[in-house]
């Protein structure tokens, strides 16, 4: 009895004065200090780097993101502060991964679809008016001399102006002309030498005269003397239009982020708006990207379809042969089949496309003797071609999965097909085959997924081509919609189109999510049955 109220006082007894709440009694061994200090040092080093990240977006006026930023590192520091909480240790840095290139990839990707973003359209408006201002300048043509110092800091460039009545002036890009009294701290000349060397940064140089936009700006030809430049497109802040000084033609705000005239001409560069669906709708109307668009899926359920068929059925037959109980040199065998997986898709890609080449390949050469077969250039053949070549990529990978399954199946059930009178095929199609395909329909299915957005063999080997001929845009008989995302992305015929290609993005995403719960609700039932 004594003994159970000595533990019961120990449990209920108050922790030492100076004794830490969270564990009384333990002392901190030299592991354990290290261990504390490194903590507190990458701590350090995270906190300080988001300090500098909130002022960043503070300075730019992004409040939300900058308050997202600041409760996040908060519970971080809280975390890895406070004594327990192991769990939450261990998750945090994979949370923080996930967040940064999964969700928030897919956030900002749905964000630019219904967004006019692309070649023309990539910035704010105040950005743009700047810019259509400083595009549109010429020099004024009794511009007085302004003897002119090149400055630089940290890649930075700028103007120290002495005017004609001798008044010390400095500017850069952003900071209209302004009085000093010499060269402003922080700032270096630059000689002649490193003016020659950064010329092109220096030849762009527009330094506003004034706050306003309409006064001009001073610009150098040759890093000495400046001159007066100013634009023959006048802005209006109040009545937001941009006005031709020389035709009189009025440019307004159209909505979609563009300053447009009357006659449907547009100056350039706009800015980034929200149009809604209308990419969505773009898509699925317009004849330039309509017809290729349902072309192009069609291809990709094909490509991705009969990639993983015929790579599983490849794989399926070696592992079935190379399985055989009396089959000698197994090991060497199969080290053979999975070579070609080993190597880089890219690689693989590149040397095939070469192989393939119809004038001096060395499929039209050695093996057809000198025939000059348009692999890649007739668009059936290059269908055709893609397809062995993503086989040829993939088959070692169906070899081992398919490998593992048939060594995995119970050998009873086996015996009694063989016992029930069931030959060799019968005992393959109705017990090993429908055996298998529970163990390997999701390798399948996430297969079938990984081919529909198989972007490296597709570019590697053709980049799409053949290309249409009832389009303008660079899309081609071998293009998946992943390819065909890239394009509209990046350039193909009519430029970068952002908003567009995230649109299309967000289809392919709702295509596959489709295809994967139909499968895995198919591959349930496939279990149920067996």
């Amino acid at each position: 009895m004594a003994d159970v109220k000595t533990a019961a006082s120990r449990r209920t007894a108050p922790a030492p004065p100076g004794g830490n709440l969270f564990r009384p009694n333990r002392k901190l061994t030299s592991g354990g200090l290290v261990a504390l200090l490194v903590k507190v040092i990458l701590l350090g080093i995270i906190d300080a780097l988001a300090v500098f990240g909130i002022w960043v977006l503070i300075a730019d006026e992004n409040w939300i993101a900058a308050a997202v930023f600041l409760l996040v590192i908060i519970g971080v520091n809280y975390i890895y502060l406070r004594p327990g909480l192991l769990p939450g240790k261990y998750l945090t840095p994979g949370l923080a991964f996930l967040a940064v290139f999964q969700i928030f990839v897919i956030i900002y990707t749905g964000y630019i679809a219904f967004t006019n973003a692309g070649d023309q359209h990539n910035t704010t408006k105040d950005a743009a008016i700047e810019q259509i201002v400083r595009t549109s300048q010429v020099r004024v043509p009794d511009s007085p001399t302004y003897r002119v110092q090149v400055l630089e800091q940290l890649g930075q460039y700028g103007l120290l102006v002495t005017d004609p009545d001798g008044q010390t002036l400095f500017g850069t890009n952003d900071q209209p002309l302004d009085e000093v009294s010499g060269v402003p701290a922080g700032w270096n000349e630059l000689n002649l030498s490193q003016i020659v060397s950064n010329q092109d940064a220096i030849l762009a140089l527009s330094v506003p005269v004034s706050d306003d936009i309409n006064d001009g700006a001073l610009r150098t030809p040759d890093g000495q003397s400046a001159y007066i430049f100013t634009s023959n497109l006048e802005y209006d802040e109040a009545a937001d239009t941009f006005t031709n000084r020389d035709t009189g033609v009025v440019y307004a705000d159209d909505g979609r982020g563009d300053f447009r005239a009357e006659d449907g001409s547009k100056l350039t560069p706009g800015w980034r708006v929200v149009i809604g669906w209308d990419n969505f709708a773009f898509a699925f109307t317009n004849d330039q990207i309509r017809d290729p668009l349902l072309r192009v899926t069609i291809w990709t359920f094909v490509f991705a379809a009969g990639s993983t068929l015929v790579c599983f059925a490849l794989g399926l037959f070696l592992a079935i042969v190379l399985n055989h109980p009396t089959l000698r040199g197994k090991k060497i065998y199969r080290i053979l089949v999975i070579l070609p997986y080993a190597f880089p898709a890219y690689l693989t890609g590149l040397v095939w496309a070469g192989m393939l080449n119809q004038e001096f390949g060395f499929i039209n050469q050695v093996i057809f003797g000198g025939a000059q077969i348009p692999w890649l250039s007739d668009p059936w053949l290059a269908r055709l071609s893609v397809i062995l070549v993503n086989m040829w990529l993939g088959y070692g990978y169906m070899f081992l999965v398919c490998t593992g399954a048939l060594q995995s199946l119970p050998d009873d059930i086996v015996e009694a097909a063989k016992m029930d009178g069931a030959g060799a095929w019968k005992t393959f199609t109705a017990v090993k085959l429908p055996l298998l395909f529970v163990a390997v329909a999701p390798l399948l299915i996430a297969t079938f997924a990984y081919n529909f957005n198989n972007f490296g063999v597709i570019y590697m080997l053709t980049r799409g081509n053949p290309r249409f001929t009832d389009t303008t845009l660079d899309i081609g008989a071998t293009d998946i919609m992943i390819t065909m995302v890239y394009k509209v992305a990046f350039g193909g015929g009519g430029g970068r189109d952002l908003g567009l290609a995230s649109a299309l993005s967000i289809l392919i995403f709702i295509i596959v999510t489709v295809v994967a719960i139909v499968s895995f609700r198919q591959t349930k039932a496939l279990e149920d049955l067996n």
